[in-house]
């Protein structure tokens, strides 16, 4: 019989896996050509992924609520009739902790331990074949394997597990004769990298509720955002740079024209694409801040795709992307913005939507902040923040002398990544935003 294998697409950049929500079809189902399949989410998006074969759905490999990586088979169909399996062998035949049992032969990172004969679990935690052969040959004891804290399924080790827990260096055993009598001892990578083991051996503290205290367990998209702010702070080294801009131009001009904007275009102009057009220039004069790195290359990108941080009513961020924004006017920007900000809100983003931003901006200013530090969002190396508009005693130079005047005024805040973006390009390049901003042209017809 023919079989056609339906595997769960790449839906975003840095997106890795996704939650299996909703299996829309059951085996022994028949279903069409781009018909819906099964509801999955991310830590960016919900979304519905269509059938890329007609015939019948006779295998399903993850259950509601499991997890899957990029690339994983979910699901099979038959494209000329078949025979259903029962759900023991479903069950049986589905791909465990994404493969490992059958990549057996897949390298992990040498360090310096040795290879050593594995002895049995004492907590009775199952471990599989690609586990326990890169823990053999990285010398690392059943003893210490069961301290490594599993993210597979029921809190199983996968390979990207251990192969953290040894890229962040570990204790090891040396071969001996008897492998029973292995003592642990300190491998030599982990005094390079970590100076002494004390990263290393960083754990999060362990924390007791209060008797009156109320526990709320964090939903997938806080537990995948939390994930992601870590990884970024401990790739990239952040750096901040901050400049207070004069806007009273574009507040006065914006107030004069957004009443017949508005009835013109049927919606409102805000500050955002005003702030995303001064970003989008300065990333033109500074386009070492619209790169991302890879290894010891760094990636210089054709586009400048603006991403802009968008607070969720559930309390939860996430980043719709402004394509090409370069190429826009800001009538064009005004609308991608106002656009992508209802889609967020009401959970119409697509996948599309959320990819290949090169540049973030993010608003703290509604929230009535001043400034602030925001993280890079992996794999860019830079991100602006933009504070809350205030009414400010100013200086004022004119040809007759200084005065003092009511003026508006804000913050930006630009982090970036010190690997590649020095201080002096960080701190030109926030500077350059701050000067198209000041010099915005009061006369300017929309």
């Amino acid at each position: 019989m023919s079989q056609f294998e339906i595997r769960l697409p790449k839906m975003g950049e840095s997106v890795t896996e996704a939650t299996i929500t909703n299996w829309l079809k059951e085996v022994g189902d028949v279903i069409e050509m781009d018909e819906p399949l099964v509801e999955v989410a991310t830590d960016k998006v919900d979304n519905e992924l269509p059938s890329e074969a007609e015939g019948t759905l006779i295998q399903k490999f993850f259950d509601v609520d499991e997890v899957a990586q990029v690339g994983d088979v979910i699901a099979i169909i038959s494209t000329n009739g078949s025979d259903i399996p029962t759900e023991t062998s479903k069950r049986e035949e589905k791909p465990a902790e994404n493969t490992e049992t059958t990549e057996v032969n897949v390298e992990a990172p040498k360090s310096n331990g040795s290879p050593i004969a594995l002895e049995k679990s004492t907590s009775g935690k199952f471990f599989s074949p690609l586990v326990k052969s890169i823990a053999e040959k990285e010398g690392i004891a059943m003893t210490i394997l069961e301290t490594i804290t599993g993210t597979g399924q029921n809190g199983r080790v996968t390979k990207k597990d251990i192969l953290a827990f040894i890229n962040n260096g570990v204790p090891k055993v040396e071969a001996t004769a008897a492998s029973s009598q292995q003592v642990p001892t300190k491998s030599k990578s982990v005094a390079t990298n970590t100076g002494g083991g004390f990263l290393a051996n960083i754990k999060e503290p362990i924390v007791v509720a209060g008797p009156d205290d109320e526990i709320i367990e964090m939903d997938r998209m806080r537990k995948l955002i939390a994930d992601h702010m870590i990884m970024s702070t401990h790739v990239s080294p952040h750096v901040t740079s901050y400049v207070e801009a004069d806007v009273t131009n574009i507040w006065n001009w914006r107030k004069k024209v957004k009443a017949g904007f508005a009835e013109r275009e049927g919606e409102n102009i805000t500050f955002t694409p005003i702030f995303m057009e001064a970003i989008v220039k300065a990333i033109k004069d500074f386009p070492g801040v619209n790169v991302s790195v890879s290894g010891t290359k760094i990636i210089k990108r054709a586009h400048i795709n603006v991403g802009m941080a968008t607070a969720l009513p559930s309390g939860n961020l996430i980043v719709p992307v402004i394509k090409d924004a370069d190429r826009m006017n800001l009538t064009g920007l005004t609308k991608s913005v106002n656009e992508l900000a209802s889609k967020a809100r009401n959970n119409k983003l697509k996948p599309e939507d959320i990819q290949d931003g090169t540049y973030t901006v993010t608003n703290v200013g509604t929230f009535g902040n001043v400034m602030g530090t925001p993280i890079i969002n992996q794999p860019q190396v830079a991100i602006l923040a933009v504070g809350a508009i205030r009414k400010v005693p100013a200086v004022i130079e004119t040809p007759d002398g200084d005065f003092i005047g009511i003026r508006y005024k804000m913050f930006l805040s630009h982090s970036y990544d010190h690997r590649v973006v020095d201080g002096a390009l960080g701190g030109m390049f926030v500077r350059k935003v701050a000067d198209y901003l000041e010099e915005f042209d009061v006369t300017r017809e929309i």
